[in-house]
Order: C-alpha cells, then structure tokens, then sequence
C-alpha cells in the first residue's frame, strides 16, 4: 500500500457525523456542484455511475441531471452508506438510481454502460489506484469519460489530512497506466483538482507499414 491511500473513510467510526458532513449544504460553497455537471455537460438519457457515492451528495443531482429515462449507478463499499441512500431515494421517489456494493479494486459496475464515471474525493482511499481505474474505465462505453476530482495535497480548510492525499500528478500517472489520457481539466475548484481522463484509442498502423511487414 502506497503512502497516503487505503485509510479507512469507508468505515466511519461515528456514521451520523459523517452523513452530517457530507450533506452538509455548507458543502456547496467548495464543492459547486451545479457548477461540476454543467462543466461536464451531464445531458438527459445518460448513465452515469458515482463512485464513492456515499448518502448521496452527488446521485440526487445525477439523477436529475439524466432524467427518468437516464441512470446513475451509485457505488460505495460501505452498506449503510447504501442504506441510507436507499432510504433517500424512496422518500423522493427516485427510480432512476441503482445502489452498488463494491468490493476493493472492483467498482462491480456493469462493461460497457456507461457514458461518464465520477470519483469525487474518493480516489485517495484506493491502495492501488491504476487497477481500480482499470476497472472502473471497462463500464465505460466507446468515447466515454472517467471524471476525478480530489482534494489538492496541501492544507485546505476542509478534506482529509494531507498525508492521506493522492497529488494531481500521482493520479494522472495513474491514470495513464490504467490506459487513459487526460482530455480536459477544469481549474474552477478552490481546494480540488478536477482532470477528465478517457481510454486511449488505439493507433492504427500506416497502410505501407502494414504492407511491409506482411511481405
């Protein structure tokens, strides 16, 4: 296990703290969260999957964003977590949001269905990051987008000690080991990066060269 990953948010010893914190509406001012979707242009029909989905801070909002005709997986390691997005979902009558236990490096997300996976300062508890985004980039379908947003690995007024961080880089390393390649970055977050990874397309080999060695 790398420095700084693995620590154990999933299994918050007070749960009801950790509900209050991250529904907390004061959480807005930092996260800006309309702000996020519009920034990924998040559009009606999509599928979506939320990885680190806790209470749901972010699902509700996805699941408005897709529509009824759209869907968000909602994916977290944590089964009262799942419980009590459960029990939100059907206060409000949402249909459109299937809760996902996963399970270690593996996010149990369907291959191929989705059009945008989210990991929202959730990255840093992974011990080994490329194989979780290996994972989690197969439920993409063809051109879609894997999106990572963590808290910067510096002294912020909210998120986790810095020790427990993943840098910007160390993610994009990461990342690039799993097969993606950075193709957009949004600088608006004040204590978050915000990078929007792809799969690499493979390279087709030139006619000639093709010819050559076939010779």
């Amino acid at each position: 296990m790398r420095r700084g990953r693995g620590h154990d948010r999933f299994r918050p010893k007070d749960f009801e703290a950790f509900v209050r914190r991250m529904l907390d509406p004061g959480r807005d001012r930092w996260q800006q969260p309309a702000r996020v979707l519009r920034a990924l242009r998040v559009r009606p029909n999509a599928v979506v999957a939320d990885i680190g989905a806790g209470p749901g801070y972010f699902t509700l909002r996805l699941a408005r964003a897709v529509g009824p005709r759209g869907h968000v997986y909602a994916v977290d390691p944590e089964p009262r977590s799942l419980e009590r997005l459960r029990r939100r979902l059907e206060r409000l009558g949402v249909r459109n949001v299937t809760p996902v236990l996963s399970r270690g490096d593996d996010p149990h997300l369907p291959a191929g269905a989705c059009d945008l996976v989210l990991i929202i300062d959730t990255y840093h508890h992974f011990p080994d990051g490329a194989a979780f985004l290996r994972r989690a980039a197969g439920a993409l379908k063809p051109g879609g987008r894997l999106v990572g947003i963590d808290f910067q690995k510096r002294e912020t007024p909210v998120g986790p000690p810095v020790e427990h961080r993943v840098a910007r880089e160390e993610f994009l390393r990461d990342a690039r080991r799993a097969g993606l390649a950075l193709v957009a970055e949004h600088p608006f977050l004040p204590y978050q990066y915000f990078v929007v990874p792809r799969p690499r397309t493979r390279r087709r080999r030139p006619l000639v060269a093709a010819t050559r060695a076939a010779r």
